[in-house]
């Protein structure tokens, strides 16, 4: 059993580590903090609960089989800020630009689903490069999913 709570862990932190530590190094050089980096100044203090974690895209289109991130180029989850419950999701630019694929979009609809549901703010933390062009119209669609609940969350 250790052996399975330690492979987890190490899987963990891979993902954590978006791009990889290059990326995150070129990310701190321009000035500019990283999507956990971002989440964790914005909520409290260890109230973050990260979901999806390991989703990856599904394109296998210009080689991108071959090149599968986990977490996708963006982080979805919950915690708090000054103790209410809050949605928040982060693009992260270490992963493929942040930008946007239909895998990235169901991540981010799956948070504002439970953030409706549950009557909650959500934060949206954008640093980006629009749709992951080698999805193509897959990854435009993912852009109206989001929109659309954008509207319908709005009140």
């Amino acid at each position: 059993m250790k052996n399975i709570l330690d492979a987890l862990e190490d899987r963990r932190a891979g993902a954590k580590l978006g791009g990889g530590e290059k990326r995150i190094e070129a990310q701190h050089a321009r000035g500019k903090l990283t999507a956990r980096e971002r989440i964790e100044l914005l909520l409290d203090k260890g109230s973050f609960e990260e979901f999806d974690m390991f989703v990856e895209h599904r394109s296998t289109e210009f080689g991108m089989e071959k090149n599968k991130v986990p977490g996708d180029g963006v982080v979805t989850g919950w915690g708090t800020i000054n103790g209410r419950k809050t949605f928040v999701f982060a693009k992260d630019f270490t992963v493929f630009g942040g930008s946007l694929s239909e895998t990235h979009a169901l991540k981010i609809t799956k948070l504002q689903d439970m953030a409706m549901k549950a009557r909650a703010p959500i934060i949206g933390l954008y640093d980006a490069g629009g749709a992951r062009i080698q999805e193509g119209v897959a990854a435009l669609a993912g852009y109206s999913y989001v929109f659309r609940r954008n509207v319908l969350a709005s009140g």
